[in-house]
């Protein structure tokens, strides 16, 4: 019985590294869309400045 007592103690742990590690990645997952997103924003008004094409995509901005 105690034996039971430590694994299941063990597994709600693992579920809580889980669980923490999954919104830590959702988190980083969110952060890189809003910059990915300001560094295409960045990219156009440079573009778009400069009149050059910065990106090489064949368009300006």
């Amino acid at each position: 019985m105690f034996w039971d007592l430590i694994q299941q103690s063990e597994l709600e742990n693992q579920k809580a590294k889980a669980d923490t590690l999954e919104a830590r990645v959702a988190l980083l997952e969110e952060e890189l869309t809003k910059t990915k997103a300001l560094l295409l924003k960045t990219l156009r008004i440079l573009e778009e400045r400069s009149g050059q094409d910065i990106d090489g995509d064949g368009k300006l901005g």
